[in-house]
């Protein structure tokens, strides 16, 4: 079925809370980008990237612009193909950054119409390996007051979650080891810990820091550098004491697969929101596969719960408390520190358009 139209919003919303880490500072909004593709039937399917807090205006305009007059009039069916096409129209300005958010909602969309067309759950339809999904609560919270994280913490443990992540690299490294102590001292021996530093560190600085956490059994430090530093990456694996979590600032397969066949990280994490979409993260998980390591994820929880319930080598899902739940119809659903693969056909996410409607950016 060709593809009749392409229907694209951005939205800014507030934050429940001010949330922070190493790199952003202090975050007060979200912003979220939707594509609603409708096929010459009817059919639909849905898609959307976020980001925190700038740059959704230009993510919708590439889609609306450029992108949508690319599709319309295109075999829905034909995804590989419509990626490559919009890869290529938005390749000398983008080979990433907005280009990809631009590129992973339409992506997103066309495998949920897809996946409805057939009446089957994404998990299914990609590969359909196991509904449930180990599972931790990612905090945004670098700069909460240590009282306030450990209430954090026992809120999430009161929620179901049986993993926790925290945020690391305040301005002295003894602040950050006497936080991780103090969340691991109230976790006990048995709950897995991971940290996130957030790009913060040179490869020298995570390095010390990695040997420094040790004594508090932490299960993953996750982006210790830039994305760019690829060497750094491989010496901070080489000669630090944690395993490595890395690629929510990856954009491209080529980027990952770099990474992996260099050796400098244990647990891609691939976003399918900036990504280029499903079609490139099937592909990072493959090749995360074949290299014997499992694959993990940031961000849009409500997506990848599916994406990692299809893969044979799936590690943890990221659960953010980034404000959409509010204009969710089906929250995740998690028991004892696993979320649950819905049944719903496509990726089953329903959004509240009239409650999202007072926090449009564009006329």
């Amino acid at each position: 079925m060709a593809i009749a139209a392409l229907d694209v919003a951005h939205y800014r919303i507030p934050l429940p809370t001010v949330l922070s880490d190493a790199t952003h500072g202090d975050i007060t909004h979200f912003e979220l980008v939707t594509v609603r593709l409708r096929a010459r039937d009817g059919a639909e399917g849905l898609g959307y990237t976020y980001t925190p807090g700038a740059g959704g205006a230009a993510i919708r305009s590439l889609i609306a612009r450029d992108l949508a007059p690319a599709l319309v009039g295109e075999d829905e069916e034909r995804i590989e193909q419509l990626w490559e096409r919009m890869w290529w129209r938005l390749h000398y300005v983008g080979r990433g950054g907005a280009a990809a958010f631009a590129i992973a909602a339409v992506d997103i969309a066309l495998w949920d119409l897809r996946a409805r067309r057939r009446n089957l759950p994404w998990w299914r339809l990609l590969g359909g390996h196991d509904p449930r999904v180990r599972a931790y609560a990612g905090g945004i919270d670098l700069q909460f007051p240590l009282d306030r994280l450990l209430r954090q913490t026992e809120e999430n443990l009161g929620k179901g979650f049986r993993a926790i992540k925290m945020k690391v690299g305040r301005p002295s490294l003894r602040e950050d080891v006497d936080r991780v102590r103090a969340v691991r001292q109230l976790l006990g021996p048995d709950t897995p810990l991971m940290v996130d530093a957030n790009m913060g560190w040179t490869a020298d600085e995570a390095i010390r820091a990695s040997r420094a956490l040790i004594p508090h059994d932490v299960f993953w430090l996750e982006e210790p550098t830039i994305p760019d530093d690829l060497a750094g990456h491989v010496r901070i694996a080489r000669e630090g004491a944690l395993p490595i979590a890395a690629g929510e600032n990856f954009r491209t397969l080529y980027e990952f697969t770099r990474l992996i066949e260099a050796g400098g990280v244990s647990f891609p994490e691939p976003d399918v929101s900036n990504c280029g979409g499903v079609t490139v993260w099937l592909k990072v998980a493959h090749v995360a596969e074949a290299h014997n390591l499992p694959v993990t994820s940031h961000g849009v929880h409500d997506l990848h719960v599916h994406l990692l319930a299809a893969v044979p080598n799936a590690s943890y899902l990221e659960v953010h408390g980034f404000g959409l739940e509010r204009f969710l119809a089906h929250p995740l659903e998690l028991r004892e520190g696993l979320a649950v693969a819905p049944d719903r056909p496509g990726h089953g996410v329903e959004l509240d358009w009239k409650a999202l409607e007072g926090f449009r950016a564009e006329g």
